[in-house]
């Protein structure tokens, strides 16, 4: 089986003025061609660990999977959402024209066992959903997906608000359908408040 590279390789033409055409030919690009240094072929090795693996006939250990779905299951017992989305969103105005405006999201948490939840929150209670998660957990740092960022200026523009609406919405997916992360009083201080 030829790789890309290869395939590359032999498209190109031998050098008309040194006229040889073996394998120690020097080749050269179609003259309306373009050869990036990546298509030209490498003399490579073999891996030592693939030659290795090969030769003894032995594999690497499989990754083990866990079945959390069981109803006995601890990890079973802490998930309790199935899936969250933000729909919507709202702009509140404040007294004075553009000034103490704020937008309030449109939460529906659909849950394993009852109906779906609707949950109104703004941008500043995630933003201390997220301090708090990664003050309690610090462990776990790594699994809590970032914030979409905030901007002064084009913060109710539709397609910034789009955007956060997007990242609000994968950011709770991860939160909620994460066993550590669903049954922690913080978050149920978040849902519940």
């Amino acid at each position: 089986m030829e790789s890309a590279g290869s395939q590359a390789v032999n498209r190109l033409s031998p050098s008309p003025a040194r006229g040889d055409v073996g394998p120690s030919a020097t080749l050269r690009p179609e003259r309306n061609s373009i050869v990036p240094p990546y298509w030209q072929r490498q003399d490579r090795n073999d891996s030592r660990l693939s030659w290795n693996s090969v030769e003894n006939g032995s594999r690497p250990t499989p990754i083990r999977l866990e079945d959390h779905t069981d109803e006995g299951s601890e990890q079973c017992k802490a998930l309790w959402a199935k899936h969250v989305s933000i729909e919507d969103y709202v702009i509140v105005s404040g007294t004075a024209p553009g000034l103490g405006a704020y937008v309030v999201w449109n939460i529906t948490v659909e849950t394993l066992d009852g109906g779906p939840m609707k949950i109104i929150k703004r941008y500043s209670e995630f933003e201390s959903l997220h301090h708090k998660l990664v003050t309690t957990f610090p462990h776990a740092v790594g699994s809590i997906p970032p914030l979409p960022p905030k901007s002064v200026v084009s913060r109710f523009r539709p397609r910034f608000l789009e955007r956060r609406r997007i990242g609000l919405s994968y950011f709770l997916n991860c939160i909620l359908l994460n066993p550590e992360f669903a049954g922690s009083p913080v978050l149920k201080e978040f849902l519940f408040s």
